[in-house]
């Protein structure tokens, strides 16, 4: 299967429980990123692979008007959704490929991408275009998991989550991230983040890996608990184990 198929068919199953799910709900989360970007009345934004749009109705409550771009049908159902319920009118939906972004040059003061990145087969080119399009003297915006700085443990946090969600591609340390920046001619960004919480059941609820994957997953975490394999923060609470992605924001100003 190509790489855009597996994206729409893990995101149209998982559009429902992804968009419904508490971290990426989180309202403070949102917020973080709204303010970290600057965004304000006269701004212009765009996120790129917006999934449920819960970005994009964050800014459009505080810019002139939001512009979300993904790949899958159902996720846009869902944006849509979120914005009437809302009451929002200042907000666009657009179908395409993000590494051709369908917009001219300089279009949008603002441009983001969250929880994106681990998916896309060259997040360099994505930037890039993310770049085009920001008009001098607005912001470009990414916000991603963060995976160790240990290739080991990096490389088996990639390897788990390549198990939970097959269009999973690769995280990458903050370093590796940040250093994308000045490969399409940003400046170094400005730098934030926080933990993305949960619990390990909820997520396997939310996911669809393969048959028989789900019990692999949860080795891997049983065994992270005695070895941080997966250079995550994580503990056991009773029969559930709780984990916390650590999450990069990173603005450059364009």
């Amino acid at each position: 299967m190509a790489h855009r198929d597996l994206i729409v068919d893990q995101f149209t199953r998982q559009a429902v429980p992804f968009s419904t799910a508490p971290g990426i709900r989180d309202e403070a989360a949102l917020t973080l990123l709204v303010d970290a970007a600057g965004a304000g009345p006269d701004d212009t934004v765009l996120d790129v692979a917006c999934g449920p749009g819960l970005v994009v109705c964050a800014f459009a409550r505080v810019v002139r008007r939001a512009t979300g771009i993904d790949v899958t049908p159902a996720m846009l159902a869902r944006a849509r959704a979120l914005a009437a319920e809302q009451g929002l009118g200042n907000v666009a939906w657009d179908i395409g490929d993000v590494t051709r972004l369908p917009y001219a040059d300089a279009s949008f003061s603002i441009v983001v991408s969250r929880f994106a990145f681990h998916h896309f087969l060259d997040p360099r080119a994505v930037l890039a275009e993310m770049k085009r399009v920001c008009a001098p003297g607005g912001r470009v915006a990414v916000v991603d998991t963060d995976a160790s700085a240990d290739p080991v443990k990096a490389a088996e946090f990639n390897r788990m989550e390549k198990l939970r969600d097959p269009s999973h591609v690769r995280a990458m340390p903050l370093t590796e991230l940040r250093g994308l920046f000045p490969q399409v001619g940003l400046p170094a960004p400005r730098g934030t983040g926080y933990r993305l919480e949960g619990e390990l059941e909820a997520l396997l609820g939310r996911s669809f890996p393969l048959p028989g994957d789900a019990d692999k997953i949860r080795e891997i975490f049983a065994a992270s608990l005695g070895d941080d394999r997966l250079g995550i923060p994580m503990a056991r609470e009773d029969a559930r184990i709780r984990y916390a992605y650590p999450v990069a924001v990173l603005v450059a100003d364009r």
